[in-house]
């Protein structure tokens, strides 16, 4: 409980009070933000605005959740050094992408399918990781099972070690690539993907440590819950990770609201992304995600719902624009309202998705 506190607080005091040093640093770096000129008018306001503010909280999560470790006298595990991996990895491919934009002073950095490239590389090296490691019990970080609030029948080894590997991989790639493109699409508006985000990875601080108490053999595990208690690996580590990463997000919200001092760009919304699906693999709540990160998926669906209308009809709409958030400001809601609102929505998916991991268990 001390690493979990700690590791919230540190992490939390990093980005609440450097955060401006950061800023006055990306300034003298000239690491301001292009506008896409198709893009709401307003937007052009926020045109040099410091980004890749991701930077901040990725540094902050590193130092809250290794300085609360230590604190708490807890050990790193490898399970915790994962989601880490993950959450870092996916942070560089984004920071090759802002930096791209800084230095060309143009909105576009990679192109779209080097983009991808990278996140699959990312994706494809937990994927392997994950498999290895196992603790006295043998369980290791991840399982070869698709998961939804436990590890469901379907087995994705079912055909052998080779081609099981080939497909478990493409999963967990697969997941990677729409959870990191979801949070990125999401950050069109101040605070809008970071206040989403910590309702979202904040579900894992209730999930990991339900499922450290509940744990298989845990010390103060009911022997008569035995039988549906959580087979997942480092379960308090996982609550920890994420209390890190929710911390240092938390802070950084204080400077990216309305009107921010800084964006998080594509090196913060990658980040999140490849976060929020390394705790859902870690924990074997893969598919319960699309629930905890409902927000994302109407952002994201609401993309793909225009464009493929777009082209089935040539050329008429659904919505003024996409992202979805885009057509409520070009419907003249206020930026501060969008955004609160689908911090209610976001909020409100994730009640759902908390709920139903409790009834899961109620009703086991």
């Amino acid at each position: 409980m001390i690493a979990l506190l700690a590791a919230g607080g540190l992490s939390l005091a990093f980005t609440l009070f450097l955060t401006p040093l950061f800023i006055r640093l990306f300034r003298r770096l000239e690491w301001g933000q292009f506008i896409r000129e198709d893009g709401p008018q307003s937007h052009h306001l926020k045109r040099g605005t410091p980004t890749m503010g991701g930077i901040v909280f990725i540094l902050g999560a590193l130092f809250g959740y290794f300085a609360g470790t230590w604190i708490g006298r807890e050990t790193p595990t490898v399970t915790g050094m994962l989601v880490l991996l993950m959450f870092v990895g996916l942070g560089l491919v984004g920071f090759v992408d802002d930096f791209l934009k800084t230095h060309r002073k143009q909105s576009l950095g990679l192109g779209g399918w080097a983009k991808i490239a990278g996140q699959c590389i990312v994706a494809v090296v937990f994927a392997v990781l994950a498999l290895n490691f196992p603790n006295a019990d043998g369980v290791t970080p991840a399982s070869s099972h698709v998961s939804f609030i436990r590890d469901l029948p379907l087995d994705l080894m079912f055909a052998g070690a080779a081609v099981g590997i080939v497909l478990y991989t493409a999963w967990i790639t697969i997941l990677t690539v729409s959870a990191s493109n979801a949070v990125n699409v999401t950050d069109g508006l101040d605070g809008l993907a970071s206040g989403a985000s910590i309702f979202s990875i904040g579900a894992f601080i209730l999930i990991g440590f339900w499922q450290f108490n509940q744990r298989c053999g845990g010390i103060g595990l009911n022997p008569a819950d035995e039988y549906r208690c959580y087979e997942v690996r480092d379960p308090l580590d996982i609550a920890i990770v994420a209390t890190a990463i929710v911390g240092a997000v938390l802070g950084f919200l204080w400077w990216n609201t309305n009107p921010a001092k800084i964006i998080m760009g594509d090196t913060g919304s990658l980040a999140l992304g490849g976060a929020l699906t390394a705790l859902a693999v870690v924990s074997r709540t893969e598919l319960l995600l699309i629930v905890l990160g409902g927000l994302f998926v109407i952002e994201t669906g609401s993309v793909i719902v225009q464009r493929t209308y777009f082209k089935a009809t040539k050329g008429r709409r659904i919505f003024l624009m996409s992202p979805i958030h885009h057509h409520f400001e070009l419907k003249g809601w206020a930026e501060v309202t969008i955004v609160v609102r689908f911090w209610i929505i976001s909020g409100l998916f994730v009640a759902v998705g908390i709920g139903a991991f409790y009834f899961e268990w109620l009703s086991q």
